[in-house]
């Protein structure tokens, strides 16, 4: 009789167990692979705080999230606000509900080419990939200072189009004379001496390019309940990576970067684009209007930033959230 009393426990345990774990909303995330995406991919070690598994997937460029969005296998993305433009102008059904981080770029020149400032990019070879918070920085540099360009020859500055994986090794290998990098990229090609910096390109009206997290529509509008549950585990991985820069350290360079980043090149990496989880209609709206004047990503119908700017979720989720101490902060980094 005791035998079965607890084979019959056991069996309620277990399931429970499969209940609890069932109970779990699943939200699919689109990320990249650069230092200041990290407190997004630390949403997972915290989702079950918010009764939800997030299941992440690694993506070369945030344009390259897009058509898994539009095939249905991805719920939130994050990825620079072009990116997001570029998406929704096509059709896409995104919402940008918050940014993650701010700054990240640099343009790094390669040592003893003379190059010491925007200007001295005249006759050189740039690197930039196509589409990106780069590309849009840099031609808005290069139009401050009066430059022409083109990927082609018989401007004042060549652009050649490269992923961000190529680009320092490009310039290692003496292929380009300068690039506009993201982050971590851009510091460790300065730590490692084949790079120098030229500018953090922030001086034009774009300002300091902030990346957002975007939502699908039918996310945002059929799951509204564990949509807000979503930000507020953002809000959180957040303040807790800018309250616990150790932390945030330890997670992106072991868990991310499995020890392929050094922690100096983290520190500058970070100091160059730092946490953050704010946006606001005006900035997507500037960054829209830069992208239509330079050409970049070819939209037939810019959209409109009110339309798709959702901040609601992020502002009842800062409303609602406790603050985050560094010695409080969750220290999990598996």
């Amino acid at each position: 009789m005791l035998r079965k009393s607890l084979l019959a426990a056991a069996i309620a345990a277990v399931t429970l167990a499969a209940h609890d774990a069932s109970a779990a909303d699943l939200v699919r995330l689109g990320n990249l692979k650069f230092a200041h995406y990290g407190a997004v991919s630390y949403m997972k070690e915290i989702a079950g705080k918010y009764d939800l598994k997030i299941e992440e997937r690694v993506f070369p460029k945030g344009i390259d999230i897009l058509p898994a969005i539009v095939a249905g296998e991805i719920d939130v993305a994050a990825s620079a606000v072009d990116a997001a433009i570029a998406g929704r102008a096509s059709g896409v059904p995104i919402y940008a509900v918050a940014g993650f981080a701010k700054g990240g770029a640099r343009i790094v020149a390669k040592p003893g080419a003379g190059i010491k400032s925007i200007a001295d990019l005249k006759g050189k070879k740039v690197a930039t990939p196509r589409g990106g918070a780069q590309e849009l920085i840099l031609l808005a540099e290069l139009a401050k200072h009066g430059l022409s360009w083109s990927d082609r020859s018989g401007k004042d500055v060549q652009i050649v189009y490269m992923a961000y994986a190529d680009m320092n090794q490009a310039l290692l290998s003496g292929n380009i004379d300068a690039m506009s990098q993201s982050e971590p990229q851009s510091s460790q090609a300065i730590n490692k001496g084949f790079g120098v910096e030229v500018i953090k390109p922030y001086d034009t009206e774009l300002g300091e390019p902030v990346r957002s997290l975007v939502v699908t529509e039918e996310f945002y509008n059929k799951k509204p309940e564990v949509a807000e549950r979503l930000i507020r585990c953002f809000v959180e991985a957040t303040a807790t990576f800018i309250a616990n820069p150790e932390l945030a350290e330890k997670y992106v360079r072991e868990q991310m970067f499995k020890g392929q980043i050094t922690s100096q090149d983290f520190k500058d990496a970070i100091g160059n684009s730092p946490y953050s989880y704010d946006l606001s209609v005006a900035h997507v709206q500037v960054t829209t209007d830069l992208m239509q004047k330079f050409g970049v990503g070819r939209m037939d119908n810019p959209p409109k930033a009110t339309e798709w700017v959702k901040l609601d979720l992020l502002e009842r989720a800062k409303a609602a959230a406790k603050p985050v101490g560094s010695k409080t902060a969750d220290t999990k980094t598996n």
